[in-house]
């Protein structure tokens, strides 16, 4: 069985890499954004009623973890009553949701790898809307998979990794928090690792739950941790010795070269951000392992991997089977 499947939100990070995977899974509809805008519930219900897809993956998302203190409206219909109301229709259909959170629901005061039992606590209105959605979901009775990523970045849209390399190009020194942990992911990875689930689940592998029974919250990040100050180091060394002629790299820095000569430490105080963030968001993907047999690659493998000219996204039915 093909089954069909809807993607929202297919010009984002991580919707983009899904929108090239997610065909090896099955036939993929990708509605624009004037065909499916999560602030109107009437086309969620429309386009959903129209396509009847056997398999709902929402790549959507609010993302923007300041703006979202002070533009809550948009914050909440997006992260928490899109998903919803996507997930009342899944369950109208009788589909599968595939949905994508946070280490924002947490709030950092543990200090070891945060389990999905975990009760959550989120220090900002992005994770309590973020959460807020998973719950929704939860209760719709819908067929879901939740899977709670962190740190996402990709070589295209905004994230840490364009940002740094394009204040390398306008300042000598930057300052970096370095007291706040937690595993960059990159959005590549993360489309490689859902898609491989998916795939199998489709093909009948001895998966917990069959495709349409499933139900769960998975955590899936990178394996490792390390601080926003050390990834931005890393950041720069990969992107020293990388090829100065990469598409993404030269757009991220407009062409210019790197000026950048300090990269100094600072505190999540110093920094004086006007939004709370966990100290420490370190999520353990056991489960994830456990039950479907995915273990991303450690996070400095995947920056690594952006750096390498033209990676494009993989086979998961080849590619990640052999890591």
């Amino acid at each position: 069985m093909r089954p069909t499947i809807l993607l929202t939100g297919k010009t984002g990070q991580l919707g983009s890499e899904l929108n090239h995977l997610l065909p090896k899974v099955g036939e993929v509809i990708a509605p624009e954004r004037k065909e499916l805008d999560l602030l109107e519930p009437e086309q969620i219900r429309q386009i959903m009623r129209n396509a009847k897809p056997q398999l709902v993956v929402n790549a959507a998302a609010y993302t923007a973890v300041d703006a979202a203190e002070t533009d809550q409206t948009n914050a909440l219909a997006i992260n928490t009553e899109a998903p919803r109301l996507l997930a009342l229709e899944t369950k109208r259909v009788g589909a599968t949701l595939v949905h994508f959170s946070t280490d924002y629901v947490f709030d950092g005061s543990k200090k070891a790898p945060y389990v999905e039992t975990d009760p959550p606590s989120p220090l900002n209105e992005y994770g309590r809307t973020k959460l807020a959605g998973e719950q929704g979901i939860r209760n719709s009775g819908a067929a879901h998979l939740i899977f709670r990523t962190s740190w996402v970045y990709s070589t295209r849209g905004r994230n840490f990794l364009l940002t740094i390399l394009r204040l390398a190009t306008e300042r000598e020194e930057l300052k970096i928090v370095a007291d706040q942990s937690g595993a960059p992911t990159c959005a590549l990875d993360i489309a490689e690792g859902a898609t491989r689930i998916l795939a199998g689940m489709v093909a009948g592998d001895k998966h917990p739950f069959t495709f349409r029974e499933a139900g769960g919250t998975y955590h899936m990040t990178a394996v490792g941790q390390t601080t926003w100050y050390e990834f931005a180091n890393a950041i720069f060394e990969e992107a020293r010795r990388a090829p100065q002629h990469l598409p993404w790299l030269v757009a991220a820095t407009n062409g210019r070269p790197l000026i950048a000569l300090r990269v100094l430490p600072t505190s999540t105080e110093e920094f004086r951000s006007p939004t709370r963030r966990p100290a420490y968001s370190v999520l353990s993907n056991a489960r994830l392992k456990r039950d479907f047999g995915v273990t991303l690659p450690d996070w400095r493998t995947q920056l690594q991997r952006c750096f390498i000219p033209e990676r494009t996204p993989a086979d998961p039915r080849v590619i990640l089977s052999s890591r």
